[in-house]
């Protein structure tokens, strides 16, 4: 298995990342926005907690910018009906604190408006989910939950609120270059290069 990997990152086309480690060889791996936001500028040195999926068809590598993301992308990917694409779609889509306040209110509605989650999809993670949620509360999970909710989540999520696909809202994130920026700047700045929806 491979834990973790640390190189040159040499390619960012979300969801897909590209590094060069030491000995030439070059990795590739999907990765949520979570962590594509947290990814250094192409050229510069990064490491990334890793996932690999090995399938008949194909070896499919997931990177996390922190350890926690990983392991809650290897909690969601062991509930019936949610695999490695959904389980990135949840991440990219949701602030974990958000996703587990979902789940301990049993708030399955609010999880259907994810990409790729549909009613009984939501209502499944919410029974299989509510015990490890619960046991994250209790376990250190919410120091995760408070280092993911960041300005950039923020401003992801009222993207979405207002009508623009995740997709569109991480892509028009993404160009955004400054950084320190308040999540009303970065909305506004983002806005400036999208369609109206």
């Amino acid at each position: 298995m491979i834990g973790a990997l640390r190189g040159i990152l040499s390619e960012k086309q979300a969801p897909h990342v590209l590094i060069e480690t030491a000995n030439g060889v070059s990795y590739e791996l999907q990765a949520s926005m979570a962590t594509f936001y947290r990814l250094p500028a192409v050229g510069e040195a990064v490491v990334l907690h890793t996932h690999l999926i090995v399938r008949e068809d194909a070896q499919l590598l997931f990177g996390f910018f922190m350890r926690e993301e990983r392991t809650l992308f290897r909690t969601l990917i062991k509930v019936n009906g949610i695999g490695p694409k959904v389980a990135l779609a949840i991440l990219s889509s949701i602030e974990p604190d958000a996703f587990v306040r979902c789940i301990m209110d049993q708030d399955s509605l609010s999880l259907t408006k994810i990409p790729g989650i549909g009613r009984k999809t939501a209502e499944r993670l919410v029974i299989e989910m509510k015990d490890r949620c619960a046991e994250w509360e209790t376990s250190g999970a919410k120091h995760f939950i408070s280092t993911q909710s960041g300005v950039m989540n923020d401003a992801l999520g009222a993207l979405i609120a207002l009508g623009y696909k995740p997709q569109e809202a991480s892509r028009a994130l993404s160009q955004v270059k400054q950084e320190g920026l308040k999540a009303e700047d970065l909305i506004r700045l983002a806005l400036r290069g999208m369609v109206p929806c």
